[in-house]
């Protein structure tokens, strides 16, 4: 068959990578000359603890050992295996990953509660004060600003698949095509539209009910670290922010407000993953109140340095990046992504939110077998 694919971000690329691996030939159109989006603007983390229990925790389980496969046959994707520690330092803390571990999928996740010691043997970069730390065996980074690129190669080399940049796709032909903004025709035996957060225009038209939202978030990154940091690090706040560790537990951590009071105002949470250069990302708010402004704001900055530093128990490297990303999050029935055929021959994958990164060659996995490829 021949399927186009719409959108150059990590959904779409992946949707690429499935067809191209059932022996399909592929194009895909991207608007921009590369990816820019949420797909770029991510930790790159293979984030499993957070999940769902049941149907979000399978597909983020199958992501993870797909992940892993494609990692081994293209090394420049950047995976490792190098789950995460998520340190506690008060009561209400200890409890919530407490009761972690005491859920019935916690040795599907590879949840441990660990000693503030047995944490540091583990990631030695952690000298600050914690009282203890949930690890997840589970979790996994790959390279987010580069992994597309790689991804993108390996397809190249079969000879059946064609990448074309800056070309913004205006309307649909009928059943098995699409029109770029330079008048051309791509015609294929399925169309799969994976926008991310582009859901006006065309993606309006096709889907006028679309149960879609866009989430914005701000992230920075530093000069090397002088020292690996072994593990991904998150912070308790983290807690609030993941459906794993919703239950009574998180019901009285949440009964206190967070602090401090930019943390709760910019609906915040430590994550800090270490790239492959040494450098560390760190990340991030949650705003969901649409238009966005078009500057950062430098507090939650401030605090996000102050996190990763009493956990480090050292001085940060110099910020040397800051950004701002917005990814699309569903709100439909499907809690995952919004997967929807909007004309025979089309289908539109989009909104996997704060998962896309996590989940994305299973969410692709599913719809090509949906789609009988």
């Amino acid at each position: 068959m021949r399927v186009i694919v719409v959108g150059g971000g990590v959904i779409g690329t992946m949707h690429a990578w499935q067809a191209v691996e059932r022996g399909h030939e592929v194009v895909q159109i991207e608007r921009e000359a590369e990816a820019r989006g949420a797909s770029l603007r991510n930790f790159g983390l293979v984030w499993v603890g957070g999940r769902a229990q049941g149907e979000e925790l399978d597909v983020a389980l199958r992501a993870r050992e797909l992940w892993e496969e494609i990692g081994a046959r293209v090394p420049k994707v950047g995976f490792r295996a190098n789950g995460s520690l998520t340190p506690v330092r008060t009561a209400a803390e200890l409890a919530v990953a407490e009761a972690a571990l005491a859920r019935s999928d916690a040795g599907a996740r590879g949840f441990k509660l660990l000693t503030a010691a047995e944490a540091r043997a583990l990631n030695p970069a952690l000298r600050g004060e914690f009282e203890a730390a949930l690890y997840c065996e589970r979790d996994a980074a790959v390279e987010s600003r580069t992994a597309q690129l790689a991804l993108r190669e390996a397809l190249a080399a079969t000879g059946r698949y064609t990448f074309l940049p800056g070309r913004e796709v205006r309307d649909v032909v009928g059943e098995d095509g699409v029109r770029d903004d330079h008048g051309d025709l791509h015609r294929g035996d399925h169309v799969i539209l994976a926008t991310g957060a582009w859901l006006s225009g065309l993606v309006r038209e096709l889907d006028p009910e679309l149960p879609v939202r866009k989430v914005r978030l701000q992230m920075m990154q530093t000069d090397p670290l002088d020292e690996p940091l072994t593990t991904t690090v998150a912070d308790a706040d983290s807690f609030r922010y993941y459906p794993a560790y919703a239950g009574e537990a998180l019901d009285a951590l949440n009964d206190g407000q967070q602090q401090p009071e930019v943390a709760a105002a910019h609906k915040m949470q430590l994550l800090m993953v270490q790239r492959l250069d040494g450098s560390l990302t760190i990340g991030d708010t949650h705003e969901y109140e649409h238009p966005f402004a078009f500057d950062t704001v430098e507090d939650p900055y401030d605090h996000l340095v102050q996190v990763a530093e009493q956990l480090l128990g050292r001085p940060l490297p110099k910020i040397r990046r800051r950004w701002a990303g917005v990814y699309a999050q569903t709100q439909g029935a499907d809690p995952i992504v919004h997967r929807k055929r909007v004309r025979e021959g089309v289908t539109l994958v989009t909104g996997p939110g704060g998962r896309g990164m996590t989940c994305s060659p299973a969410i692709a996995e599913t719809t090509a077998n949906s789609l009988g490829w």
